[in-house]
């Protein structure tokens, strides 16, 4: 009897949210459920397949043929009637969802059983002794004095069950809805599977700008997600005044945060995401914010010196570092969160690191507002669980639109894949929060590096960094050179008679030889059992000069160890004899080689006397140029006036600077077409990620034990005392 009932106690439980004849959830069971419809629309398959239609997002429109073409014949399996329809978009990439082209994004095979048990639940099968005791059951709770039942807080509805059991009963519980073919093979396969062939389309600034201005938002937040992998190659110029003028902050005291216009307030904000890639301490990576905001100030150009950057924010969803941060402020400035960025810099991770999951709260009733947030909050009443109540409600939707409609809010919503392969997220993705607070708008990357269309296809997941890298400093002597993936890259230094220390932050595997070898490795005239080229074959004369780096930047501070170290010698950099210069060697979505080089101090003075005497030569030029003698004023002005176009040739020349000074340190990059490649200041990666030291390593020069040398004396004094 106790059995029984304990039995029937847990079937109610676990019966929240299919369809039981009996209405509502024990609210001592789940208070959060109270109200809980377990309606469920029955939508046929042709109303879904008409409105799933595909459009092409942001960039071109994919024309499809005007000719009719017949019904799939993986539908003639389903049953004429399913329980659920498919969802409007993937929930994975944002795609509209389609069964009719499988050469097209957000398509569905639904022959496949995830997507049949999807349509068409299966059922559950009930024990035929459940019914005797069931019997028994409800026998003896009528016996009960039913307002005891009530003061223990049960409801005797919900325990007793009238009627004859039913054998079968539609197991409806809310489960994750169905992606597309494409985002299943990327999320199980780690890779598009069957769907490569499915073209991706990347978005141009200005796609992106119509489709922030369809927001119907009075408040919109721009985050500019930016790659800390080869930090700051992917920084989107100018993205502020291309996505309509976006004002940011200047330095001056009296200037405002932000200003409405067009009714609406847009602010930008910069996240820097895979922090953790930096150092391994959240503390290290803190500390390098000044040179950060150093380094973006620099990489914006004459807007970076004007603005301020406390809007910079440096995350790293991986390790939860200063995503609580993000998540509240996306909490507290309600309406929509746009988050824009290229291709694979981590904006569909972030997205789900930031997003305040399990806050639905009770809509706010507003007076005001801008109509379109009205009519997007009456839209988001009338959904249901799969988003749009009938057949009539699908049929008014806009498809025409560059934003698409809002899933439905939930506390737990599905969120965007997350993968390495670039060009995942395919439309924009809208998740609202709050129960109408405000959303958060995953958008599709722009289009970041086509170094992967150099690479072959089965070593393209090595260009992507997924972890910190721990390098090996590499002594490169003159007359040698490092080549980076077999060939890909080329690192070959410019100034004779100097050792360069070169330290490899990327995930491609390095390979020190002689620079006549490293040529012939990248021309793809010279093959080695050791090293395999992970480039395309018969691409060796596309490899061009991307330009020669300078060793400009001095680390002697930091590089000279307990020279200047306060705690150690503690001695000034000017003391010194030598200085120590560096730069970072960028390769676009790949990572950073860093360079280091020991000059001594008179070589340097002489390298900046060097670049000063140019200046000096140029006055000296422009006081002979000058008249002697200033006999008639007028007379000059004559002059000036009759031969104007001669002195601007005259000033022009003047004005040409010298060829640049040999002598800094500098390297030759090669890469494909001359292109992919920049420098930073050095970030002093090596200084940051040094390699631990083993117990092996330790043990290696053991410090010498006095022991026995103590013993050794004490018998010497002894023998010495007895003679």
């Amino acid at each position: 009897m106790h059995r029984a009932l304990t039995g029937r106690l847990l079937r109610q439980t676990l019966r929240v949210g299919e369809a039981v004849p009996s209405a509502g959830v024990p609210l001592y069971l789940c208070p959060a459920v109270a109200g809980l419809s377990s309606r469920l629309s029955r939508i046929s398959l042709g109303a879904a397949a008409k409105v799933s239609q595909r459009r092409t997002n942001h960039t071109e429109t994919i024309t499809n043929n005007n000719e009719s073409a017949p019904p799939p014949s993986n539908l003639s399996n389903l049953p004429l009637k399913p329980v659920r329809r498919l969802p409007l978009t993937c929930s994975g990439c944002g795609a509209f969802t389609q069964t009719e082209d499988p050469e097209q994004l957000g398509y569905l095979d639904v022959s496949k059983k995830r997507v049949r048990e999807w349509m068409n639940p299966p059922t559950r099968h009930q024990n035929p002794l459940e019914g005797d005791e069931d019997k028994i059951v409800n026998e003896t709770l009528g016996s009960f004095d039913q307002s005891r039942l009530k003061e223990l807080g049960l409801d005797p509805a919900m325990l007793m069950e009238g009627g004859e059991p039913e054998t079968e009963v539609k197991n409806t519980t809310s489960q994750k809805a169905p992606v597309c073919d494409r985002c299943h093979d990327l999320l199980h396969h780690s890779t598009k599977g069957d769907t490569a062939k499915v073209a991706m389309y990347h978005p141009t600034v200005e796609s992106l700008r119509e489709t922030i201005e369809e927001s119907p938002h009075k408040y919109n937040h721009i985050y500019h997600v930016i790659d800390a992998a080869d930090f700051p190659m992917s920084l989107i110029p100018r993205l502020n005044v291309l996505l309509g003028d976006v004002p940011l902050r200047t330095r001056n005291r009296r200037s405002r945060a932000g200003k409405f216009q067009h009714d609406r307030k847009t602010e930008m904000s910069f996240i820097i995401t895979r922090s953790d890639l930096l150092g391994p301490t959240k503390e290290m990576v803190d500390a390098m914010m000044p040179y950060l905001k150093d380094v973006l100030r620099q990489a914006l150009g004459r807007v970076g010196e004007r603005v301020r950057l406390g809007n910079v924010r440096c995350v790293s969803a991986r390790r939860g570092w200063w995503t609580t941060t993000v998540k509240e402020d996306v909490w507290n400035r309600d309406g929509a969160g746009w988050m824009v960025g290229k291709v694979n810099v981590g904006k569909s991770q972030l997205f789900e690191a930031i997003y305040p999951k399990g806050r639905m709260i009770e809509k706010p009733e507003r007076a005001g507002g801008s109509t379109r947030q009205r009519e997007a909050a009456t839209a988001n009443s009338t959904m249901d669980e799969n988003g749009f109540e009938s057949d009539e409600d699908l049929a008014t939707i806009n498809l025409g639109s560059l934003l698409p409609p809002p899933q439905p809010a939930k506390n737990y919503p599905d969120m965007p894949i997350v993968s390495s392969l670039p060009g995942t997220t395919a439309s924009p993705i809208r998740i609202p929060f709050g129960n109408g607070k405000g959303e958060l708008i995953d958008l599709p990357g722009l289009a970041r590096s086509d170094l992967e269309l150099y690479v072959k296809e089965e070593h393209r997941q090595s260009l992507i960094m997924k972890k910190r890298i721990v390098p090996e400093q590499i002594t490169v002597k003159p007359g040698s050179s490092i080549v980076l993936g077999g060939g890909l890259i080329r690192i070959t230094p410019r100034t004779p008679d100097m050792i360069f220390l070169m330290y490899n932050f990327t995930p491609l595997h390095e390979h020190l030889t002689n620079t006549d070898k490293a040529i012939e490795f990248q021309n793809q005239t010279r093959q080695s059992i050791g090293l395999e080229n992970i480039a395309l074959p018969d691409i060796g004369d596309k490899m061009k000069h991307a330009g020669t780096f300078k060793l400009e930047h001095d680390v002697t501070k930091k590089r000279a160890g307990p020279l200047t170290r306060k705690n150690a010698i503690g001695l000034s950099v000017d003391t010194l004899p030598f200085r120590v210069l560096s730069v970072d060697i960028l390769i676009e979505g790949v990572g950073y080689v860093e360079i280091v080089a020991q000059v001594r101090k008179r070589h340097l003075e002489r390298i900046l006397a060097s670049q000063n005497a140019p200046a000096e030569a140029k006055q000296e030029t422009k006081l002979k140029a000058a008249p002697q003698e200033n006999t008639d004023p007028f007379a000059d002005m004559y002059n000036m006036r009759r031969d104007m176009s001669a002195d601007k040739v005259v000033e022009t020349k003047v004005q040409l600077q010298p060829e640049e000074s040999p002598e800094w340190p500098a390297v030759d990059v090669y890469s494909p077409l001359g292109q992919f490649v920049g420098s930073r200041k050095p970030i002093n990666g090596w200084l940051n990620n040094k390699p631990r030291e083993t117990a092996d390593q330790k043990k290696s020069r053991p410090r010498r034990s006095m022991k026995g040398a103590k013993k050794l004396e004490k018998k010497r004094r002894g023998e010495h005392q007895a003679a």
